[in-house]
């Protein structure tokens, strides 16, 4: 496959240099999510190119609305510029949390293999509390997690202890690593063995590398310096494979862009030589099928599907540039009708809607989302992003799955 081009669009130009690029247009104001349900949050342009011109060196910034964007990226994906709005304002952020404290539950949350070590052990009771109404107000008035607040479910068993047993196909000829992230080790399991199933299926090897989180939850809450040290120590061990020409295939959208893109950018990890080798092999997966269906590569004698479902492209999804692959890949499947949802965002953004202050701001946002799912009465909702999953699924009651689900289900693995 053809490497990635070049991360940043603006070519050689710092990304603060890209604020100059600003027209004061507005057109990230009217797409912002989050600007247009609440009056908390004044806008990207605001807080982004506007505020970024009087902010000096290490003074801190005056502008404590600057923690209810999101970072959803939205403003940056519809900036006809190519300003970096986003990511100027996720670095600005991240100095403000650094001048006024990083609470215990940002801390937290920000953490998700350490919630998945502790609590994989203990499924059932740790699954109990977070279902048990006493316990989640308690939660959320000791540290802040809102009762409502959607969270997954521990597994009880790791993707990773799987993969130690699992055997390869001694048949397959080509080699793909497979990063799957927290969300599948820890809480979905069955999406891993159904990538690896779909993708040997199709004649590839698997290797599945030990790894830990991307950082992007420590990179959201304003962690930079952690986020580091986490991004590093991952790319250190799956750069191996890029330089050995292995690609990188991942499923959860927002960890892979975080390697790809943001990592580089937001954390300016320019010049670690493991992340630049990691950034230029890594794939979504639904992008990674889509090539090889392009190449005539993909099995396509899908068994009929005759379910309706609904796709919701994520934020971080949109973020790659790639269009999107699942559409063109669930339209393979015989007598699958999809409905494309065109609301922008479910509102979650990781972990912004589970925090206290901003869970109703990300309800409001997502309501859009959740109506139309509701209109179309699917069988299943469809969405590349676990946290999407798990917010769509909590606030509508439809079983929402990955669209590597449905495709294992046609090609008759299920």
């Amino acid at each position: 496959m053809a490497l990635h081009e070049d991360h940043d669009v603006l070519g050689d130009l710092l990304m603060r240099d890209s604020l100059d690029h600003c027209v004061k247009c507005t057109i990230c104001e009217t797409f912002c999510p989050v600007s247009n349900v609440t009056p908390l949050f004044p806008g990207p342009k605001y807080v982004g190119p506007q505020a970024e011109r009087f902010r000096v060196g290490d003074e801190p910034s005056a502008d404590a609305s600057l923690d209810y964007c999101s970072g959803c990226g939205v403003c940056t994906q519809v900036c006809p510029q190519g300003v970096h709005i986003a990511e100027i304002n996720t670095q600005a952020r991240a100095k403000l949390k650094a001048t006024k404290g990083v609470p215990l539950r940002d801390r937290v949350l920000a953490r998700p293999t350490l919630a998945g070590r502790l609590g994989t052990p203990a499924a059932p009771l740790a699954n109990w509390s977070l279902k048990n109404r006493f316990v989640r107000l308690g939660v959320e008035k000791a540290i802040g997690i809102h009762r409502d607040a959607p969270v997954p479910r521990f597994a009880g068993r790791t993707f990773q202890r799987w993969a130690r047993r699992h055997q390869r196909p001694a048949t397959a000829v080509r080699r793909v690593a497979f990063f799957h992230g927290c969300g599948t080790n820890y809480y979905e399991p069955q999406l891993g063995e159904m990538t690896v199933a779909l993708l040997e299926h199709n004649g590839y090897a698997v290797e599945i590398p030990r790894q830990d989180c991307c950082g992007l939850p420590l990179q959201s809450n304003g962690l930079f310096d952690d986020a580091r040290g986490y991004v590093h120590r991952l790319a250190a061990r799956l750069a191996p494979y890029a330089r050995e020409g292995v690609d990188i295939v991942g499923t959860s959208t927002s960890c892979t862009l975080m390697l790809k893109r943001e990592a580089l950018e937001i954390l300016g990890m320019g010049d670690d030589a493991e992340l630049r080798a990691v950034s230029e092999r890594v794939y979504d997966i639904c992008e990674y099928l889509l090539a090889m269906h392009e190449r005539g590569e993909l099995r396509t004698d899908f068994r009929p599907v005759a379910e309706t479902v609904t796709y919701h492209a994520p934020c971080q999804q949109q973020g790659h540039g790639i269009g999107k692959p699942a559409l063109d890949l669930l339209a393979l499947v015989p007598e699958l009708r999809v409905i494309e949802n065109d609301a922008t965002c479910c509102g979650v953004a990781g972990t912004y809607g589970l925090k206290l202050e901003k869970y109703e701001i990300a309800m409001k946002v997502g309501s859009g989302l959740f109506g139309q799912i509701a209109d179309a009465a699917p069988d299943h909702a469809v969405c590349d992003s676990e946290t999407c999953r798990w917010q769509i699924e909590k606030a509508t009651g439809v079983q929402t799955v990955h669209p590597v689900e449905m495709l294992h289900r046609a090609s008759g693995l299920g």
